[in-house]
């Protein structure tokens, strides 16, 4: 027998899309703004994640990702990508993954080469799990979650640099997660990551 688990979707969708029109257009006006792609790998860590904390642990989960945005001397906005697989650990007969789309503002300040930076913002948490190769249990979660974090970037050349960042991801709704006990019904989990930034 086949059970899927799903979580309602509402409106809060429209609001999002309107939010990040907004913030993208109000950016890209902005003096001097720079348009950026940035690639990024990484892992999960607390949280509900398989790796309980960011250091001493050996059971790392990939997450890889990419982020587009732009920068203006002093603010930003970026909308980003990122899947982790295993990421509730790795079982017999198990799989699990989670994909988040984020729309983030941030702030950015320019110093020389050096952009140290905060941000925060709203999205899409997906979390997946099931029993295979059988597939009897079958769980789909689509939460409006939020992030925040910060890092920084540093440019070796005006359109080529790296970031690296620590975020931490929450989402609104609870999570019926087959199989797995999670440590709080919302889903929530740290990531720690490093990327290339390039900018045109």
């Amino acid at each position: 027998m086949l059970t899927n688990i799903r979580v309602r979707r509402g409106r809060p969708w429209l609001a999002l899309v309107g939010l990040s029109a907004a913030l993208v257009a109000a950016s890209a006006t902005g003096a001097r703004a720079q348009g950026f792609i940035s690639p990024l790998i990484g892992y999960d860590f607390g949280g509900d994640a398989s790796c309980p904390q960011i250091t001493n642990c050996e059971d790392k989960r990939l997450n890889a990702g990419v982020a587009l945005g732009t920068m203006g001397p002093v603010f930003g906005f970026e909308e980003e990508f990122a899947y982790a697989k295993d990421f509730f650990g790795k079982a017999p007969a198990l799989s699990s993954s989670v994909l988040t789309v984020m729309s983030n503002v941030m702030l950015v300040p320019r110093i020389g080469p050096v952009r140290p930076y905060l941000l925060g913002g709203m999205g899409l948490i997906k979390s997946h799990a099931e029993f295979t190769p059988v597939s009897l249990l079958t769980s789909d979660n689509n939460s409006i979650g939020w992030d925040v974090g910060g890092g920084v970037i540093v440019l070796a050349t005006p359109h080529l640099g790296v970031r690296g960042d620590i975020r931490y991801f929450h989402a609104f709704q609870d999570a019926a997660i087959a199989g797995f006990i999670v440590q709080n019904p919302k889903l929530d989990f740290g990531r720690a990551s490093v990327a290339l930034v390039v900018a045109f």
